[in-house]
């Protein structure tokens, strides 16, 4: 099919100064089991194209799940006809945008596929996993699930460029609801940010047989536990939430489309601005973050983005200093600053956007018990349950599912609704201590919406525990 398609490509394209297709096809499937009763499989499958055209300074596209000869002449012919509409208006003049032609082919792993295990399998697992969520009469809801994307895109250009891409994907997830009189306490898998590509393998990856059981008590636990103390202290952050934190507070406020104030009307700005890279002081010395998308596990990974441009580690942040922001081929000629490889979107009827892919938190020296021992007052948070972050991407207030005191260098008493709020320009300064390898872990989530129209878009975090000073934490109601 996709050769009959690549030839319909050729036969189509028109004599415009360039010319891109990406097809794009998405298959979904969510198998869940609710109070040991399954749900009803939802899946979807979803394909078609995007012709790009640039001509005369112009931008233009035109989107069709029609494959044949006419339906992608009827699209080129809707993206021709936009980029004569846009040749004297566009904020950039397209001809000094030097897109890639590329030629290469990637897949991304699948040890165990999701094919190869019955459906029947899949709920005998899953039922196994809510049994074990079901740990007393105070549990009164409780759920688990598997998420399985599978996505493949072909990129061609008109003058020899091809890239295809395939892409499997899976996620599990697990929750139970505790309750006694008017308290209920909701303790979940990793906040449903655990998924990686791969097949069933990833579940192994994550140990999720070994999960459902402490997912469970901890929410019995959170029942009887004392709020959070309100007050300045250190807080040290596990990966499930830290996941969440470099996503808003490092991940958006360094989009360069959002920089250059493409997304104020939808998403907001950044406080971020052009004059701060190369450097700005984000954070301490501790902090180093990269985007990486050659990590083959990690779910936001590819060969090359949606425009063609190679996938290549670069550091956003190099001990503290800002050193580019991430924006695509076309970001990065509107403002001759180095970017990324990151022009993505979601499926195809949406142009490619400067999107988040892997942006990581690179592990420092700290075992756990070293920053816990470093500790004289401070509260140990996991896995986030609450956000809310300003349009400028600075100011935030975010909330856990479970905190537990630290007390002159040892963990003690276990306190329900943590959160803590601060400012990006001065919280990640506060970054005192970076945990060792074995605090990492590598997470991400499939829905991160931006846009206009919106995507939803698959993005991805590692990072290991880190230790923050001087956070203004509180309890919840």
């Amino acid at each position: 099919m996709l050769k009959e398609l690549e030839s319909h490509f050729r036969q189509v394209v028109p004599a415009v100064d360039f010319c891109s297709m990406r097809f794009f096809r998405c298959r979904n499937e969510d198998v869940s089991v609710r109070q040991l009763v399954p749900d009803p499989v939802r899946r979807s499958d979803d394909a078609g194209v995007m012709i790009t055209v640039m001509h005369g300074g112009g931008l233009g596209y035109g989107a069709t799940s029609d494959l044949s000869i006419s339906g992608l002449k009827k699209a080129a012919a809707q993206a021709e006809l936009w980029a004569k509409r846009t040749a004297e208006v566009s904020v950039i003049d397209f001809r000094k945008v030097a897109m890639p032609h590329p030629v290469s082919d990637y897949e991304g792993p699948n040890a165990q596929p999701w094919e190869a295990v019955s459906l029947g399998d899949k709920f005998d697992l899953l039922l196994s996993l809510a049994r074990q969520l079901k740990a007393g009469d105070k549990i009164v809801d409780w759920s688990a699930s598997l998420w399985r994307n599978d996505i493949e895109t072909l990129y061609l250009t008109a003058d020899g460029g091809r890239v295809h891409q395939r892409f499997h994907m899976l996620g599990p997830k697990m929750r139970a609801t505790a309750n006694d009189g008017g308290e209920s306490q909701t303790r979940t898998f990793g906040g449903f940010s655990y998924c990686q590509q791969g097949g069933m393998e990833v579940l192994d990856r994550y140990h999720t047989l070994d999960a459902p059981r402490q997912i469970a008590e901890e929410a019995i636990e959170l029942l009887t536990a004392p709020n959070c103390p309100t007050g300045p202290k250190d807080v040290l952050l596990a990966p499930d939430q830290m996941v969440l934190q470099i996503h808003e507070s490092i991940g958006h406020p360094l989009e360069l489309d959002r920089i250059l104030g493409d997304e104020r009307n939808y998403a907001g700005t950044s406080f971020v601005t052009q004059d701060m890279l190369g450097k700005y002081r984000y954070g301490s010395d501790l902090l180093n973050i990269a985007f990486d998308p050659s990590l083959p596990e990690q779910l936001a990974s590819y060969a090359y983005d949606d425009e063609g441009a190679k996938a290549e580690k670069q550091y956003l942040i190099k001990s503290g200093i800002l050193q580019r922001a991430h924006g695509g081929t076309v970001s990065q000629a509107r403002t001759g600053l180095p970017g990324v490889s990151n022009a993505r979107a979601d499926t195809w009827n949406r142009p490619p956007i400067d999107r988040m892919a892997n942006i990581n938190l690179e592990c420092g020296s700290s075992s756990l018990d070293e920053m816990i021992a470093s500790v004289e007052r401070g509260i140990y948070m996991k896995t986030n349950n609450s956000w809310s972050i300003d349009d400028s991407r600075n100011k935030f207030q975010f909330g856990c599912e479970y905190g537990q005191l630290i007390e002159n260098g040892k963990l003690t008493t276990v306190v329900k609704n943590p959160n803590y709020r601060g400012i990006s320009a001065t919280f990640w300064r506060g970054l005192k201590a970076v945990g060792s390898p074995d605090t990492m872990e590598v997470m991400g989530t499939p829905n991160c919406g931006k846009g206009e129209p919106n995507q939803c878009m698959i993005v991805a975090h590692s990072s290991p525990a880190c230790l923050f000073e001087n956070v203004d934490a509180f309890g919840g109601v």
